[in-house]
């Protein structure tokens, strides 16, 4: 006999866009979950929604995501292995209404250095970056965007107990950016930028 573990989340907001919630299940390897969001009960037991998405998902392996509004589908396929003793993961997304595909990879060389890449098939934007983790404390991070034939850098350190602070520099804007998230059991964490 199978064992299923089912749960829901949700809440129903009076003045604001009513019904909102997710019913999961998860029957063996799969997860199967139902989200509903800006539902309103009128005329009685009749439910109008703004939004109600199904998913089905075998973690690590696949994810397919129904949108039942706007009668979308999007499926992504993922994988790992090894290849001369490396980690690789890769990652293939396509939405069908915005006929839009995205491969992501990843080369974990080691556990402070990582390689990645994004590759939009639509609009051939490739993006490129390297992760280094120096001493567990901070992250620098810089990328290279093939479409803007530009360089990003982004630079994060752990203080505090698990706080972390992040200041980023795009060169095609030529914004700079600083942001504080915390953790925090009071208050669930929260972020500034």
């Amino acid at each position: 006999m199978m064992d299923v573990a089912v749960s829901y989340r949700g809440g129903f907001n009076i003045n604001g866009s009513g019904l909102t919630g997710t019913l999961a299940a998860n029957p063996g390897e799969l997860k199967l979950q139902a989200s509903i969001t800006d539902a309103n009960i009128s005329n009685g037991l009749y439910f109008d929604f703004g939004g109600l998405l199904l998913s089905i998902e075998k973690p690590g392996s696949f994810i397919v995501d129904y949108d039942v509004p706007k009668k979308d589908v999007r499926f992504q396929f993922m994988n790992s292995f090894k290849f001369m003793e490396k980690q690789i993961n890769f990652t293939y997304t396509h939405t069908r209404q915005e006929n839009r595909t995205i491969l992501d990879g990843s080369l974990v060389l080691d556990t402070a250095n990582k390689l990645s890449a994004n590759y939009a098939l639509d609009t051939r934007n490739c993006k490129l970056k390297y992760s280094h983790v120096h001493r567990g404390l901070t992250t620098l991070e810089p990328t290279y965007d093939f479409a803007k034939n530009s360089w990003d850098l982004a630079v994060s350190r752990r203080v505090l107990d698990g706080d972390v602070i992040r200041a980023s520099y795009e060169t095609s804007s030529q914004i700079l950016g600083l942001e504080w998230s915390w953790q925090s059991m009071m208050d669930k964490g929260g972020r500034y930028k």
